[in-house]
């Protein structure tokens, strides 16, 4: 079990992670563009004056903090030295505070809202997906099904415009941007709770909102063939409830491409996160992308691309692990 199914999959998981971390390094390299040069065009444009030792020496300094000093190996052989040693340099845009330092603050945000956000959506579009499909001639059915595929196709950003002007504006039910108020005291407390709640609601709905429609229309398609398999009709021709038949006949065959589009999906919500963090002015790790690519901060684009990259990369590992604890199949081959 160990050699057939494990150590493949944990061989693939460090080779997505090392053709990763080497993208990373070499796109940036390959692009026309210098961020060294640009931030010293930067300074030009704002009126600061260096003599040529003095922007020689800034150069060289820049290189060093960057990791585009000496040579492409030299540069190689540092950039996996400083990702080993936890040190992804400073962010430019907020100098000198490091880059994870930066990925710390944010993280609890952007990790908090995507996990509420997929447990939500999954659970309610996969539960609504197996029922609908037990009883496909229902109105409830058919009113379900036109709703999801209307939303589905709604961009992030539209819908979180939407919900801020509906209840921000229209109904000034929540607040339009922000993680929580300004002069709240940071803690846990129900003050700070509720109004954290208060804040995160409208980014939570524009994405779950969406995302309950992608995988209710995922789980129906699957489930709408497990109907037709002999054992259900067999255990609804044994007079099972439907309830017991749906738990534990329908759901639990249908699961598997559920578990692997949850993980697929971490990097797509990735995305719709980033816009939504934007809109909602969020303090997320995409609104510390956004600000990152404005400020053309080099390094912070980078640290958060490593994040990226390794967090999507352990959970589709993790998922895979999950597996053969659902499908005894997979434990027997």
């Amino acid at each position: 079990m160990f050699r057939r199914y494990f150590l493949p999959r944990f061989i693939q998981y460090l080779v997505v992670l090392i053709v990763g971390m080497n993208m990373i390094f070499f796109i940036p390299r390959l692009m026309p563009s210098d961020p060294i040069e640009s931030r010293l065009s930067q300074m030009t444009a704002q009126g600061q004056y260096l003599d040529p030792a003095a922007m020689e020496g800034l150069r060289e300094s820049l290189a060093e903090l960057y990791g585009l000093e000496g040579s492409m190996f030299e540069q190689y052989a540092a950039y996996w030295k400083r990702l080993f040693s936890g040190d992804l340099g400073p962010s430019f845009s907020q100098f000198p505070t490091p880059v994870v330092e930066l990925l710390k603050s944010s993280l609890p945000w952007t990790v908090g809202l995507l996990t509420v956000n997929l447990l939500l959506s999954w659970i309610i579009g996969t539960i609504l997906g197996a029922v609908t499909a037990f009883y496909p001639d229902s109105k409830l059915t058919k009113v379900i099904e036109i709703l999801a595929m209307g939303i589905r196709p709604i961009p992030y950003y539209i819908m979180a415009l939407a919900l801020v002007i509906l209840f921000a504006f229209v109904f000034p039910i929540f607040p339009m941007a922000g993680g929580y108020s300004m002069g709240t005291k940071i803690g846990f407390n129900s003050r700070f709770i509720l109004d954290l709640l208060r804040h995160a609601f409208l980014p939570l709905m524009s994405l779950v909102i969406l995302g309950i429609g992608g995988w209710f229309l995922q789980m129906r398609n699957v489930a709408s063939n497990i109907v037709e398999e002999g054992y259900v009709e067999y255990a609804e021709a044994s007079g099972l409830s439907k309830t017991k038949i749906i738990l534990h006949y329908i759901i639990p065959n249908a699961i598997m491409p559920q578990l692997t589009g949850l993980a697929i999906n971490i990097g797509f919500i990735f995305g719709g996160a980033l816009i939504t963090e934007i809109v909602f002015s969020y303090p997320g790790i995409g609104s510390l992308l956004y600000n990152a690519i404005i400020a053309e901060d080099y390094n912070l684009i980078m640290g958060i691309n490593i994040f990226s990259i390794v967090a999507v990369s352990t959970a589709m590992f993790i998922v895979d692990m999950i597996y053969p604890l659902l499908d005894p199949r997979i434990r027997y081959q």
